[in-house]
């Protein structure tokens, strides 16, 4: 994310990959869902298998939605940076291209709890 300061503004980030101890940050959201205000922030190592990502840290920060027991993860609607992703949940997020920072989206279309109008 680029930075406009009125001053000099010359410093190393903390938050460089380097410094998560073989572990990256990544973001998950959940679309139409707003039970959850903001994206996770998940803090696990790049040779993660996908699968891992969503039966471990996704999974236990989404079970307080009343939807998350029914989500059927082969039919869910990727987006990775804004583009529409389609993962190999065998592989690793490494190998899905996940970076550090990442944020992922996904949609599940007719599980729409907590939604606006409702």
């Amino acid at each position: 994310m680029s930075v406009t300061a009125r001053a000099p503004y010359d410093f190393v980030p903390r938050d460089r990959v380097e410094n998560f101890h073989g572990n990256q940050i990544v973001y998950a959201s959940w679309d139409h869902h707003l039970l959850f205000a903001a994206p996770f922030l998940i803090c696990i190592p790049p040779e993660t298998p996908f699968r891992a990502l969503l039966d471990g840290p996704l999974a236990e920060l989404l079970k307080l939605d009343p939807d998350a027991e029914k989500i059927d993860w082969s039919k869910v609607e990727w987006l990775k940076g804004g583009q529409p992703f389609t993962p190999d949940f065998d592989r690793t997020l490494a190998d899905n291209g996940i970076a550090h920072k990442e944020l992922l989206r996904f949609r599940t279309p007719g599980l729409n709890s907590v939604t606006i109008g409702r």
